[in-house]
C-alpha cells in the first residue's frame, strides 16, 4: 500500500453507545481490520482531569459524578485528537459513551473539522442485554455503569446519534 493509499484510509470513527453495548471489543475488532489505525479513547482524558481538579477548583456545573461535565475535558478530547492525528498520521478509532447532545456535538463537530471523514455509529442493545455484559464484564450490578444504562437508551433515542448498530443478536465480528 502506498503512501497516498494510506492516507486515503485515515479517518476518525466514533463508536458510541451505552456502557457495556460493545464499544470497546467492536474498536478492538476494528483496530485489527483497519491499516494504520490507532485506538483514542476519550475515557483517559476523563480520568487525568478528576485526578488534577478537585471541587476547589471545579465550577459549580462542573461538580458532578461525570467527568464530561467538565468544561476541559471536552476541549482537551479534541485537542488531543488533533495532536494524535497530526503527529501519528492514524485512522482514531474512538469508543466512548456520550449522550449529551451538546457535548456530542461539540466533539463530533471538533472531529469534523480535524478531518472531514469522520464517522460516528451509536451502538445499541437492550437494557437486559446490556446488564448481561456487564455483569459479565465484572461490574457490580447496581453500579455507576448499571446506573447509567435507562438514562444512556433513552438519550440515544434522538436522531442525532444516528445511524445505529443493534447489537443483542450480532457477534463483535460482525
Amino acid at each position: 500500500m502506498g503512501e497516498e493509499e494510506r492516507k486515503a484510509l485515515r479517518m476518525i470513527i466514533m463508536i458510541n453507545g451505552a456502557f457495556g453495548v460493545g464499544k470497546t471489543s467492536t474498536a478492538a475488532k476494528l483496530q485489527e481490520k483497519i491499516p494504520n489505525s490507532m485506538l483514542f479513547d476519550p475515557e483517559e482524558v476523563g480520568y487525568m482531569l478528576r485526578r488534577m481538579l478537585t471541587d476547589e477548583i471545579k465550577n459549580e456545573h462542573e461538580k458532578t459524578d461525570n467527568f464530561q461535565d467538565l468544561d476541559l475535558w471536552r476541549v482537551l478530547v479534541v485537542q488531543a485528537a488533533q495532536a494524535i492525528k497530526f503527529k501519528y498520521q492514524r485512522t482514531l478509532i474512538v469508543p466512548m459513551t456520550i449522550y449529551n447532545k451538546d457535548y456530542f456535538h461539540y466533539i463530533y463537530e471538533g472531529f469534523k473539522e480535524l478531518d472531514n471523514q469522520t464517522y460516528h455509529f451509536c451502538l445499541t442493545a437492550s437494557e437486559e442485554v446490556i446488564f448481561e455484559r456487564l455483569k459479565k464484564r465484572g461490574e457490580v450490578e447496581g453500579n455507576w455503569c448499571f446506573q447509567q444504562t435507562k438514562r444512556c437508551l433513552d438519550a440515544f433515542q434522538d436522531a442525532c446519534f444516528e445511524p445505529y448498530i443493534w447489537t443483542d443478536t450480532i457477534e463483535v465480528s460482525e
